[in-house]
Order: structure tokens, then C-alpha cells, then sequence
């Protein structure tokens, strides 16, 4: 486990996320987007499928 400060982000907060962890997730950056949703009271995020048919 990674603890994290959340950062102001304009109107927003933000994490900045491990280059590890994004790698792990096989996630490129420039190309990916993600999902972030709620659940049992936790925050996650996924990578978003490129082609969802």
C-alpha cells in the first residue's frame, strides 16, 4: 500500500498516481482513459476498454 496526499487542483482534488502502478495496469498515459467510480465506500479507478462493442 502507497499513502498519498490529495493536491488542490484548480476546483478539484487529485492523487498522483506511480508510474509502477500505472505500468502494472498496463496503462499508457497519452492513450488510455480510465474509469473512476465508488464502491463500498472506496474510490477506483480502472483502465477503460479502447473498443467497447
Amino acid at each position: 500500500m502507497i499513502e498519498k496526499k490529495l493536491r488542490n487542483i484548480g476546483n478539484s482534488w487529485g492523487v498522483i498516481i506511480p508510474k509502477a502502478i500505472i505500468d502494472g495496469l498496463g496503462i499508457n498515459p497519452v492513450l488510455d482513459k480510465v474509469e473512476i467510480y465508488l464502491e463500498n465506500n472506496e474510490i477506483r479507478i480502472r483502465k477503460q476498454d479502447r473498443n467497447p462493442h
